[in-house]
């Protein structure tokens, strides 16, 4: 999950936005042509697999599909804004944005101002080690170095476990980063989300290395994000969901970015 502020992406990629399902608009909500409400999707697009930005411009990911999916099961409009991750709250709370899905962590202090939906994707840490480690726990580095993405859950967890002045933390600006610095000697092991740290760590073919799951490590729960409130929209976003989830949509979506788990 991604905690906090990452202000040089947020600023390159307010820049664009690609329209997904359909329409175009400044606003929150805008109409369509046939005078059909358009909803106004935010989301930080610099996390993938999960929310991408391609060089077009257009917005692609898991989450992107996911919730292109919701809103055709449910029977509505969207139109995509890559907002970055502090603006994306903010628009929310000023009404320029009317959704919000950027692997956003279902949590008790965010629901105290947002609503949220049924969760659509389940996630917990993962610790990237060489294929050959003892290591079979977070407590097992110890003294080593440990490569996470600033800013996230990740992150938080190897503060917890070692201080937040750990000497043998290095926080990057992504996930990638910090999984080639694994596979050059750089870090001992990574510490990251399991979508985004199994993605990274597939897409080095040849590698070895080995995957493991403290069982200490909470699950977190993701769900699509509106304005406290706002039970119009989020009534229809739980029947799509409900939906893909019954068709067996939201499982192919699944499988299509993390494999067939």
């Amino acid at each position: 999950m991604k905690l906090g502020k990452k202000w040089l992406a947020s600023l390159a990629l307010t820049i664009g936005f690609g329209l997904v399902v359909s329409g175009c608009g400044s606003g929150a909500a805008p109409s369509s042509g046939s005078g059909e409400k358009v909803y106004v999707v935010g989301t930080d697009a610099a996390y993938p697999p999960f929310q991408v930005l391609e060089a077009d411009g257009k917005i692609t990911g898991h989450d992107i599909d996911v919730m292109n999916a919701v809103a055709e099961a449910g029977g509505f409009k969207i139109e995509w804004r890559n907002t970055g991750w502090d603006p994306l709250f903010d628009g929310l709370d000023k009404g320029t944005v009317d959704i919000g899905i950027s692997s956003i962590t279902i949590t008790e202090k965010r629901k105290e101002k947002y609503d949220f939906s049924d969760s659509y994707f389940v996630a917990n840490q993962l610790i990237l080690v060489p294929e050959n480690s003892p290591v079979s726990k977070l407590a097992d580095l110890q003294g080593k170095n440990i490569g996470v993405q600033a800013a996230t859950t990740g992150e938080e967890v190897v503060k917890k476990a070692f201080g937040d002045t750990y000497g043998g933390l290095k926080g990057y600006d992504d996930m990638p980063s910090s999984v080639d610095d694994f596979f050059n000697g750089r870090v001992d092991a990574v510490v990251g989300d399991n979508g985004v740290i199994a993605f990274y760590a597939k897409k080095n073919p040849g590698k070895t290395f080995k995957l493991i799951e403290d069982q200490s490590f909470e699950k977190e729960y993701y769900g699509i994000m509106v304005k406290k409130g706002n039970t119009e929209i989020m009534t229809k976003i739980n029947e799509g969901l409900k939906k893909i989830k019954e068709n067996g949509k939201l499982q192919e979506i699944y499988n299509q970015y993390f494999g067939n788990q």
